[in-house]
């Protein structure tokens, strides 16, 4: 039976004598408060479709740019045929036509890296969004491609209380979940990054928001750690208020900044001249140095 029909189907009993009027009035506020929860519920399907639309906006803005990178792969091969085919027809500039063709070949030879790269990062966005989709689903974190690095959100107000860097027993058990789904991701390092909004505190334990950040930032990562994350893969760090998300003049945004983030440590060994910085950075020791120039 439909809850308007329900409803009228009281109202009448009421009127008729049927039904005392203090059970009346009980239903009534039942009827209401069930509403209400069913309002609630919507709301709150709404806010984790809207979640879902802006993830699945980020992975169709990874998509785009593998999709440049492909086209203008495929317009370095042509112009790499051409280079070829005038090399056959003018051996006399030789030597000059085999350098373009080298260039030709460095220059492909890099995008199509850059191409197996976007590829991997989208592959890796596709994995993470896919491991965290039950927990995105309740709620508890969103999945974000932040300064072009992959972030794991979770709002303090879920993990904190107001002022403390101490988590609540909802927050423990979320940190675990996320620690044991990272700590089953293979050869990745993550970094806890603390966040607050820009109203400030004051106390004896957190001078400042630096301090309630950090707090809360190491908080997180001995809680992953006791969850099961090697202890070498993770890292904590703090911005305070200043590195907001969102407007700070509103509630909803200050709600939004007080955040942390657990960020995916990109893998820099694919970069074009990491192993000439690895070279470069693994000279002799300063004393020897000294040594060398006494």
């Amino acid at each position: 039976m439909p809850r308007s029909s329900t409803l009228c189907l009281l109202l009448s009993l009421a009127a008729l004598g049927c039904v005392p009027i203090k059970d009346f009035r009980e239903l009534e506020t039942s009827y209401a408060g069930a509403q209400q929860t069913i309002q609630e519920r919507e709301a709150q399907l709404a806010e984790l479709a809207s979640e879902l639309e802006r993830s699945e906006a980020g992975l169709v803005a990874l998509q785009g740019q593998l999709d440049e990178l492909n086209a203008a792969l495929s317009r370095k091969r042509e112009a790499l045929e051409h280079a070829q085919a005038k090399e056959a027809e003018l051996v006399a500039s030789q030597g000059r036509l085999q350098a373009d063709v080298e260039s030709m070949r460095q220059a492909l030879a890099e995008m199509e890296s850059r191409r197996d790269a976007a590829e991997r990062r989208l592959a890796a966005y596709r994995d993470l969004l896919a491991r965290f989709q039950k927990l995105i689903d309740a709620g508890k974190l969103q999945v974000k491609i932040v300064d072009g690095r992959m972030v794991v959100e979770l709002a303090t107000d879920v993990l904190f209380s107001s002022g403390s860097a101490e988590l609540s027993a909802d927050g423990r058990a979320a940190i675990q979940e996320v620690a044991q789904v990272l700590a089953s991701i293979p050869r990745r390092t993550f970094q806890v990054e603390g966040h607050t909004d820009d109203d400030p505190i004051h106390t004896a334990q957190y001078p400042s928001n630096w301090e309630l950040a950090a707090g809360r930032a190491l908080t997180v990562v001995e809680a992953m750690i006791e969850a099961g994350m090697p202890a070498p893969r993770i890292s904590a760090a703090s911005y305070g208020e200043h590195k907001p998300s969102a407007d700070n003049q509103t509630e909803e945004g200050q709600a939004i900044n007080r955040r942390i983030e657990i960020v995916v440590v990109p893998d820099l060994s694919g970069l074009p001249g990491y192993d000439e910085l690895q070279q470069v950075g693994t000279g002799p020791a300063p004393d020897k140095q000294r040594r060398k120039r006494d």
